[in-house]
């Protein structure tokens, strides 16, 4: 027998391997399917069927190109929608797998035809449910896809998906979700990777409720919706384009990577660390650190442009990977040799500023004249504190609103601890401001009396 959860990092995307008897299912497969297939391979298994919990939103599922690699059975959530392959999947569906079965059970609330399925053991009783984006360790699904005035609805569906199909399976039942902590497919889920549904009982704050009515209110939020999420719909509604038909990167030379960034379809994006950025990049550049990749390349890599990388010398091949992921498949070229072959090449170069947290905090008290951006996100700064005097924009919003930055003093930019603000920078220096300094060191350097940390909460 075989059962493993297979993690697809930045996304926090979870997908399982159940296998027994020279059989393996796959439930919610990512779109680089090759672990799944070497999985079975290993095993001596044939992968015959596909399970899918609902159509993701933030990532690009596999299904299609395990059933083109496999021959396997395609079985899909969301029978409402219509799909470009697949069979729908009906309440009290099985499959046998060996000596374990399988059944779904109709999950509603994150989307409308959500399914969960439950694994039984060799003996016949419940062992594992697979509950998609229906409950998360610590958390349950968003309930706002539809629309802000179909959460009352959706939510409710999730309560009853919830309250009156997954827990009455017995405290004992493992809860083996689609996402972990990170995704923004929830808004508080915990670290823990497999959880039970006795532990979620226990110490998840949104299965405290005693009515209906109180989740509903609790759970009924608007989240942050990256721009991809659109098109992760669609492609997972006809089916990604298999990685197999996608042209990858080329090796670009200074004068090719040259003659592609002066078109006006292309993005660069460099995912480098900061520091190096910081010294050294090509102007224009979008900075996107590696760890920070889903976030901030699906909020701010814009859909129809052609994708330039800059890594610091060979193929960038896990940044291309985790942005086919999420559907960028338009990456045109990576520049082989990185900034050292173009600056040797005499190429225009961009440095941004950056000055330690406590120098910033000595300037500040000097009253030289600046101003102090401060990009963390509302639950930051209730629970670590505002700094007195700093505007306030969360990062997701700097796009949209930088008719309020102003252009003229330095303008130092401040996050948890760097990271976030040198791509902020990178936005800024994009849009032509050239007044920005990187703030280096989080709030717990602070230690400015002119602008002192006060309660946020």
């Amino acid at each position: 027998m075989i059962f493993e959860q297979v993690e697809s990092y930045g996304l926090a995307h979870y997908s399982y391997i159940v296998g027994d008897g020279g059989e393996a299912v796959i439930i919610d497969p990512r779109r680089d399917v090759g672990v799944y297939v070497e999985r079975a391979r290993q095993n001596d298994m044939q992968i015959v069927s596909v399970l899918e919990t609902h159509r993701n939103e933030d990532v690009l599922v596999g299904s299609v190109e395990l059933q083109r690699l496999t021959g396997a059975e395609i079985w899909r959530a969301e029978s409402q929608l219509d799909y470009g392959y697949g069979e729908p999947v009906e309440e009290g569906d099985t499959w046998q797998v060996g000596q374990l079965k399988i059944e779904a059970i109709s999950t509603p609330g994150h989307t409308p035809g959500a399914f969960s399925y439950l694994l039984f053991d060799a003996e016949g009783q419940p062992w594992i449910i697979f509950t998609g984006d229906a409950l998360f360790a610590g958390d349950v699904g968003r309930v706002d896809f539809l629309g802000e005035s179909k959460i009352p609805e959706m939510a409710g569906q999730l309560y009853d998906s919830v309250f009156d199909k997954i827990l009455p399976l017995g405290d004992g039942v493992m809860v083996c979700p689609a996402h972990g902590s990170g995704s923004a497919c929830g808004a508080d889920i915990a670290e823990r990777r497999i959880t039970t549904v006795g532990l979620e009982k226990k110490v998840n704050p949104r299965l405290q409720h005693s009515d209906r009515a109180s989740f509903v209110r609790d759970v009924g939020q608007v989240l942050k919706k990256p721009p991809y999420f659109t098109r992760m719909e669609e492609y997972n509604k006809e089916g990604a384009p298999p990685l197999s038909e996608i042209p990858p990167p080329r090796a670009c030379s200074v004068a090719e990577f040259a003659r592609e960034l002066a078109r006006d379809d292309t993005i660069v994006v460099d995912v480098r660390s900061e520091l190096e950025f910081a010294s050294s990049h090509v102007p224009g550049s979008l900075f996107l650190f590696k760890g920070g990749l889903e976030d901030f390349g699906g909020l701010f890599i814009p859909l129809d442009r052609k994708v330039l990388l800059v890594d610091s010398g060979g193929y960038p091949g896990d940044p291309v990977t985790r942005l086919y992921r999420m559907g960028f498949d338009d990456i045109t070229g990576y520049l082989r040799g990185g900034t050292f072959e173009w600056q040797n090449a005499g190429q225009p170069v961009q440095s941004t500023d950056s000055v330690s947290v406590q120098d910033l905090c000595r300037r500040l008290d000097g009253a030289e004249p600046s101003h102090l951006l401060d990009i963390r996100e509302e639950e930051e700064l209730a629970e670590q504190g505002a700094i007195e005097g700093a505007h306030h924009i969360p990062i997701a919003e700097i796009r949209d609103r930088m008719n309020e930055i102003p252009t003229d003093d330095p303008l130092y930019i401040f996050c948890g601890s760097g990271r976030r603000s040198m791509v902020a920078a990178s936005l800024l220096q994009k849009a032509s401001f050239d007044n920005a300094a990187v703030v280096l060191g989080g709030i717990q350097g602070w230690s400015s009396a002119a602008c002192p940390i006060v309660d946020a909460g």
